[in-house]
């Protein structure tokens, strides 16, 4: 009777503990919202939800290129219900500008990588420059201004990384979007913009804008007779992926139902509609491939903004 009685206690807790998830989840969005990151993580929250038969919401945590969101992640409970849509940035770039931010390949438990978002160069359409080779040979003649969506934000790293293949002086103008940017290369007032190439895709079918090259691996699907950086025989790559991060301590039953999951997510029409509504290119990478992306990511910028000179501040 006494065994009986002890194996009924050892018992009770395991079986009042609910099974994940036993609540609503909430996805923070560490972008403005309206973002690109903003729809995209609208479009995984809703199919999660389907998935996981919890509701699924989204919280704008805007502030420090992410690392407000971020933070925000690695300081909630980490039982799977807290998540975070983001790009590599707050992890892998702002670590090494922004002393003490807490972040880092190990902040947080990766899940899955979900898109990748291009990066590539914008000219006006009646630009002079066709290549990327073009427009490093001008800039060793004279220095060529070029607009960002910040200093060393991920698509003005690559043009320091075109800078470092092909040489020439870029002298840049930071702005607060790729869209300002691209105004300003309209305009006639900058000669490029470096940008993420789904924020250009309106003014390019406009015929207002062209791409010239990009910095990924691939060619992006909205231009494919444009040849990456390196397929025009510049090493210049600059990849940037975004997914979903729990907090570091989420329980590996937990991370994996909800890796599980995000597969599912990538297969669904809704992300899929998004995704070519804002011209971002779906991709999944389960948990241990992306640690490893997030992890050479982090080294890679570190060395980049090294040899830049950049000291965290």
């Amino acid at each position: 009777m006494i065994r009986l009685l002890l194996a009924m206690l050892l018992a009770a807790p395991v079986a009042a503990r609910a099974e994940f998830p036993d609540r609503p989840l909430s996805i923070i969005n560490p972008y403005a919202t309206g973002s690109q990151t903003d729809a995209v993580a609208r479009a995984l929250a809703e199919s999660l939800g389907t998935t996981l038969g919890q509701p699924v919401v989204v919280v704008n945590r805007e502030g420090g290129s992410g690392v407000v969101g971020l933070r925000s992640l690695a300081s909630s409970a980490a039982d799977g219900h807290t998540l975070a849509f983001s790009p590599m940035v707050p992890l892998a770039i702002q670590p090494h500008l922004l002393r003490n931010t807490g972040l880092g390949p190990d902040a947080v438990a990766p899940v899955c990588n979900v898109t990748e978002n291009i990066l590539g160069i914008m000219v006006r359409e009646d630009s002079p420059f066709r290549t990327l080779g073009d427009l490093a040979a001008a800039a060793r003649q004279r220095g060529l201004t070029y607009g960002s969506p910040g200093p060393n934000s991920a698509p003005a790293i690559g043009v320091a990384r075109l800078r470092k293949a092909a040489g020439g002086e870029y002298i840049h103008a930071p702005f607060r979007s790729d869209a300002a940017a691209l105004l300003e290369v309209k305009a006639g007032r900058l000669d490029f913009a470096a940008i993420v190439v789904a924020s250009g895709v309106p003014m390019a079918r406009a015929g207002e804008t062209r791409l010239l090259g990009t910095f990924s691996l691939r060619r992006h699907p909205e231009f494919p007779q444009v040849a990456t950086a390196r397929e025009q025989g510049i090493e210049a790559v600059e990849l940037s992926a975004a997914g979903l991060f729990a907090p570091r301590g989420t329980p590996e039953a937990v991370l994996a139902r909800l890796e599980a999951a995000c597969r599912t997510a990538l297969g669904s029409e809704g992300l899929r509609n998004v995704a070519a509504r804002w011209a971002v290119l779906p991709e999944f990478l389960g948990r241990e491939a992306f640690a490893r992306r997030i992890a050479e990511d982090y080294e890679s910028h570190g060395r980049v903004l090294r040899e830049l000179g950049v000291e965290p501040q």
